[in-house]
């Protein structure tokens, strides 16, 4: 808070920095509200992740003289619009929250009267889910199959174009 509270004094506010573990408790509860311009011709969103080291020495003293307790990791999930870049999704997890299990709080984000085009996104979205997800926003899936992927059985359109994708790439 040293760093902080001595911006605030710059600033010429008496403003007390809040500590480390005030900030971590408030974290779930902090609504983000993302300015941006609305898209009208239709979204092309750009979905993925990033781990956070947040608590943990560095990484040279680590290779250097090895862990001394255990590093905590944040992971920051994001929507951008592809045309624009500009943000228009984000949710920060605890490191065990894959992927998949966060895109539909991604996508609603987004307004329901904004129309989605297409969602692109990596493998770990590769899920029924979340191309249910994406499908019920009335968008197209740009998702890569999993590496280990296996055809699925149900004749939901989804399944069908991702199974045809498999044969394709296979």
């Amino acid at each position: 808070t040293g760093f902080v509270q001595s911006l605030i004094k710059l600033c010429g506010l008496n403003w007390i920095a809040p500590d480390y573990t005030t900030l971590c408790r408030r974290q779930k509860h902090i609504d983000i509200v993302i300015s941006y311009q609305k898209s009208s011709d239709g979204l092309h969103l750009l979905m993925d992740s990033t781990g956070m080291k947040f608590l943990g020495e560095g990484e040279w003293k680590r290779k250097k003289h090895g862990p001394e307790y255990r590093r905590q990791w944040r992971k920051l999930h994001i929507g951008i619009d592809a045309k624009t870049l500009q943000i228009r999704a984000v949710q920060l997890t605890t490191n065990n929250v894959s992927d998949s299990q966060v895109l539909g709080d991604l996508l609603n984000q987004i307004p329901q009267d904004e129309r989605i085009n297409s969602v692109y996104t990596d493998g770990a979205y590769d899920t029924k889910q979340c191309r249910q997800v994406i499908a019920d926003r009335q968008a197209h899936a740009v998702i890569p199959p999993r590496k280990n992927a296996k055809p699925w059985k149900d004749t939901k359109s989804s399944s069908l174009e991702r199974n045809e994708l498999l044969r394709t790439i296979k």
